[in-house]
């Protein structure tokens, strides 16, 4: 009863301060003019979601980070390496996607920041995350729970960590597309991973990284008041490389990737439709697809953007579900 009352407390305070972060951010952004810039190649539908304030993620960002310093500073979480290194990618992540954002706001088109140049900060990130990993006594294990298997990679660990960072961060940044699709996805993804990092009382600070995801969920939770349909605003990159980061990161720490996968499977599915569009289009001169990520798919076929992403809203439930009863039951 303890660990649910501290996990709804989380929850509420990083709900309560998204909220009101929201309600005054969003005019800020507007004075600004801080409008996402629509692709020309995009459905006909969303071009009226041209200049809708972008930046949104740091609806959630803020409220995160200010629960955390809330809790610590009223001792009712601790900071030790491995929620560091969760602070660490999650803000780092933020000023990357800010940065992106912020390009693209200059250029007035939907071009920030190089693939290269990405992957450089990404990389960095890695590098980071991996020497903090380590010092703190950590081993590089690959951890298959079904089979009790632990495989030692050593160094190579550290490409491990920059892929799975590299692959959740660009998954949560092809979903965000409709209004609430990301963020509805990620509210269920964290909150799955914070019932699951409960259960790893093996890990150092497990239940501080626990209050974390809580806290993460409900200020996402704050963002979906301003981001549903028809969204006040966008979470624009700042939001979605951040969440995707720092999902990886909590799932990454817990030895949980493969169980990832399962939770994270709307994302999976959304980046697999691009890759197989880009590789038959090359390959075979043909589209598998009307058009990708997936979503867009789903509104050429004339289905409301509110049904898809309540369609897609499910998927993630039931495959979250599935993921929690293995992860935290059997």
């Amino acid at each position: 009863m303890f660990i649910l009352t501290k996990s709804l407390l989380a929850l509420m305070i990083g709900f309560i301060i998204s909220t009101t972060i929201g309600y005054f951010l969003i005019p800020l952004l507007k004075k600004f003019n801080v409008g996402q810039r629509i692709s020309v190649f995009v459905a006909e539908a969303h071009k009226k979601k041209n200049g809708v304030p972008t930046m949104g993620g740091l609806i959630f960002i803020i409220p995160t980070f200010i629960t955390v310093l809330i809790m610590y500073f009223t001792k009712k979480i601790n900071i030790n390496s491995n929620l560091l290194i969760v602070l660490f990618v999650f803000v780092a992540y933020a000023v990357l996607g800010a940065i992106d954002d912020i390009i693209k706001l200059k250029r007035k088109q939907n071009e920030g920041l190089t693939e290269i140049q990405k992957l450089f900060g990404q990389v960095i990130i890695a590098i980071v995350f991996f020497y903090i990993y380590m010092k703190s006594g950590s081993e590089p294990l690959l951890w298959f729970h079904a089979f009790n298997l632990k495989v030692n990679v050593g160094w190579l660990y550290g490409f491990f960590i920059l892929f799975m960072l590299v692959a959740s961060s660009n998954a949560v940044n092809i979903t965000d597309g409709l209004d609430g699709l990301a963020g509805g996805l990620s509210f269920i993804a964290s909150l799955v991973l914070g019932v699951i990092t409960w259960t790893t009382n093996w890990l150092l600070g497990y239940e501080d990284i626990a209050i974390f995801c809580f806290i993460l969920s409900g200020s996402i939770l704050g963002f979906l008041v301003y981001n549903t349909y028809p969204a006040k605003v966008i979470m624009g990159d700042t939001g979605s490389l951040c969440l995707g980061g720092v999902l990886a990161t909590i799932a990454i720490l817990i030895r949980r990737e493969i169980t990832f996968a399962v939770i994270m499977g709307v994302f999976v599915i959304e980046t697999l439709s691009v890759i197989i569009q880009v590789f038959s289009v090359l390959v075979f001169k043909k589209k598998v697809f009307l058009m990708t990520p997936l979503h867009h798919n789903f509104e050429k076929l004339g289905w409301k953007e509110q049904d898809i992403v309540k369609l897609f809203w499910i998927c993630g439930l039931i495959l979250g579900t599935a993921a929690l009863i293995y992860g935290a039951w059997l």
